[in-house]
């Protein structure tokens, strides 16, 4: 992919787990190999649930901002350059304030941990 930032993920559907109706996403998956997967997704405004069943997730953000709320109350801003990891077992919500990109990276824990 030669500009994640811009290219065309495809078609957006409702964000399942939003809490702000109209709420939509896409995910565009670019590689994957045994537990081992890589893309970008984008995230209209709006607030949803996020866990993460059983896989590790690195998430560089591209463009857009946001506010991820751990369960303990804590929260951190995110945009452009932000890198961070939610690892297996992680929940929280999170608050997108403009249309959020991120490329993804996960790792399936049942794959990894032979």
């Amino acid at each position: 992919m030669s500009n994640a930032t811009t290219a065309n993920p495809g078609e957006h559907q409702v964000k399942e787990t939003s809490v702000t109706p109209g709420q939509t996403e896409v995910s565009l998956r670019l590689w994957a190999r045994e537990g081992l997967k890589t893309g970008i997704w984008e995230v209209t405004p709006g607030t949803f649930k996020s866990t993460r069943p059983g896989y590790d997730e690195i998430c560089q953000i591209l463009s857009g901002t946001g506010t991820i709320t751990e369960p303990d109350g804590t929260s951190f801003d995110i945009g452009p350059g932000s890198l961070f990891v939610t690892p297996a077992g992680w929940e929280g919500n999170c608050t997108i304030h403009e249309t959020l990109r991120k490329m993804w990276v996960v790792a399936d824990l049942a794959a990894t941990s032979d």
